[in-house]
């Protein structure tokens, strides 16, 4: 029995496929949430302690001048307009990586999170307009359209059921598409001014940006010293330079990592291993990050800065506001403060359910159930980055702090209604939830190879409606802490589950897996695969060649055939085969575990592999 106390999260790490997984987008984002809170608390006690401080600390002016020339700004602008491109170029990245390889690879899928995104900023926008209507104050339009990132996910990370997956997923499309729009409405509504020849100062060096991709360089300072021309450039320009982080982003194409490359970071690798020196420490590293996407590298670089630090900066910088009685009573009578609250705890849901339905009834599907999607649509009601940017270029002086206020209130409203929401689904009779389940749009199939009961090893019901298959290790140590797991689910689920075992032995860093894994094929040639199967992971420590012909000989077989067949190396081409199918399926090192084609995230002890069974079982029966 595995220790409940100590989940199984461990992983052997295979060098042929490094491609970053949404989750760790999820998880970074989710820890940058409480970071952000903490950040936008401080900055409300500074403000309120000592607001001349605070005003004094962020209107202070930083200027970088180089000769005659430079820029000038104090430290908020410099926060809001230079490290928010930053976050803005991980916004690019992110949805770049779901276009590319993400839920939205599929070109059918895109239109329907597209849809909710544009519905849930219209709407909301519709009842600011509302709220001010033939006022001044209706130019601050933009403050009621755009969904924080963080917060929302980190919410919804809070109050959902660990299960929701792809819950957070459609809802990760929705805000990058809220954040993309967002930009183009900071660039053409709160841009007062265009300089026509620094602006075509910043094209001629987007074309720059444009040829040296399309020559093949793939130099971050190249393209770091390129960047930063092209936003002082567009800053020159009298355009809101935050654009450019953004544009700079979608341009990092994002792929599986290629054999040849990571081929050329082993043969790298193994050199430096030989000889030690600099320089060829220095060779194999660079040819370690030259394996895997532009898009990845520069995400693992920058995610966690704009998450953790320039988030949280920005919301030290922005949102400290004194909050006394006139202020709230001057809000709770302001169009823009209620415009705001309204829009966001209102108009979000109603926006991005409304055009959800709209989307159904021309022929889309839903990748979530309609009570899912309801809560996704309150916690989106959580405005805070963008909106904030927004209102800081729209408005000033009391009309910013009514602004703040609205933003304020509605986030924390939309969090409370969030919880709300998902306690009562969480009360709907089963039977509810799972003919909602039967109506959501098919997962994506992670499993390149479908299981081929006249080829694969299989352990259950051939006609189980679930199928659980696992590439594997016999030296691995965590596919052996994985194997009792493995058999307590089948003994639970009996003929609901069958279990499909793939070979990928990880020969560089575990230099007996081949041989063994051959010893199993060789087992199987005489109907003793599952038996050798349980024997090398009984004992891992020993898998040497002279260990393997003890196995046969104690299982009955012919120690003569087996041995020649190793000798031989006769099922090696089988193996490659699993290792092919690997590749394929983007798995990144053992054990890992794909339930019904659905790549499983996370830990593999008994509960979280329960669980994601139990799910695909009854999705299994909704279909």
């Amino acid at each position: 029995m595995v220790e409940a106390a100590a989940p199984l999260a461990g992983r052997t790490a295979w060098a042929r496929h490094l491609a970053a997984p949404v989750r760790d987008y999820l998880r970074t984002e989710t820890g940058g949430a409480l970071v952000l809170l903490a950040a936008t608390l401080a900055a409300l006690v500074w403000a309120n302690v000592d607001h001349a401080s605070y005003e004094s600390v962020w209107t202070t002016t930083l200027s970088v001048r180089l000769g005659g020339a430079g820029v000038s700004l104090d430290l908020r602008q410099w926060v809001n307009e230079g490290l928010m491109a930053l976050f803005f170029f991980v916004v690019g990245l992110e949805a770049r990586r779901e276009f590319d390889l993400g839920e939205l690879r599929e070109r059918r899928r895109i239109a329907l999170p597209v849809l909710a995104a544009l519905g849930g900023m219209a709407v909301p926008v519709a009842i600011y307009l509302a709220f001010n209507a033939g006022s001044p104050s209706a130019h601050g339009w933009g403050a009621a359209m755009s969904t924080d990132t963080a917060f929302a996910l980190g919410v919804l990370a809070l109050v959902a059921p660990s299960s929701t997956q792809r819950l957070r997923v459609f809802l990760l499309s929705i805000v990058v598409v809220d954040d993309l729009v967002a930009l183009v409405v900071i660039g053409v509504a709160y841009t007062d001014q265009v300089k026509p020849v620094a602006l075509g100062v910043a094209i001629a060096i987007f074309a720059g940006v444009l040829a040296i991709r399309a020559a093949g360089v793939r130099r971050a300072p190249v393209y770091f010293a390129f960047g930063a021309a092209l936003w002082v450039a567009v800053l020159k320009s009298g355009i809101d330079p935050v654009i450019v982080g953004l544009t700079m982003g979608l341009l990092a194409y994002a792929y599986p990592a290629m054999r040849l490359e990571l081929d050329r970071a082993s043969e790298l690798f193994r050199a430096f291993r030989e000889q030690p020196t600099p320089e060829l420490a220095r060779e194999a590293r660079l040819g370690v990050d030259l394996a895997i996407s532009p898009n990845e590298r520069l995400q693992r670089i920058w995610h966690p800065w704009t998450s953790y630090a320039i988030v949280p900066l920005f919301a030290l910088a922005n949102i400290g506001i004194v909050i006394d009685r006139s202020l709230i009573e001057d809000a709770l009578t302001s169009p823009i403060t209620l415009g705001i609250f309204f829009g966001y705890v209102v108009g979000k849901p109603l926006g991005i359910c409304g055009a959800s339905w709209l989307g159904v009834r021309s022929g889309l599907r839903l990748p979530v159930t309609w009570p899912g999607l309801a809560a996704a649509g309150v916690v989106a009601g959580i405005g805070f980055t963008v909106t904030i940017l927004i209102a800081t270029l729209a408005f000033d002086g009391r009309e910013l702090e009514e602004a703040k206020l609205g933003v304020l209130a509605a986030a924390a409203c939309a969090a409370l209604l969030g919880w709300l929401v998902f306690r009562i689904i969480a009360l709907l009779p089963p039977e509810v939830m799972t003919r909602q389940f039967a109506r959501t749009a098919e997962s994506i199939v992670d499993l390149a190879a479908p299981v081929d009961p006249e080829r694969d090893h299989i352990r259950g019901d051939a006609d189980a409606p679930v199928t659980l298959v696992e590439y594997g290790d016999f030296e691995c140590p965590f596919c052996g802490r994985a194997e009792p797991v493995v058999r307590e689910l089948l003994n639970e689920f009996g003929n609901d589950l069958r279990y499909v075992f793939r070979h990928l032995p990880l020969s560089d860093v575990h230099p007996r897996a081949q041989l063994a894994a051959e010893a199993a094929e060789a087992a199987d040639d005489q109907g003793a695969f599952w038996e050798m199967h349980d024997l090398l992971f009984d004992r891992q420590d020993a898998l040497e060649p002279k260990n393997l012909v003890e196995y046969a000989r104690e299982l009955g077989l012919d120690v003569d055939r087996f041995t020649e067949q190793l000798r031989r190396h006769e099922h090696a081409g089988r193996i490659a085969s699993d290792v092919d199918d690997a590749d394929l399926s983007g798995v990144s090192g053992t054990p890992t575990f794909f339930v019904n084609g659905i790549r499983h995230q996370g830990a593999y002890d008994i509960d979280t592999l329960t669980a994601a069974v139990r799910a695909a079982h009854r999705r299994a029966l909704a279909s």
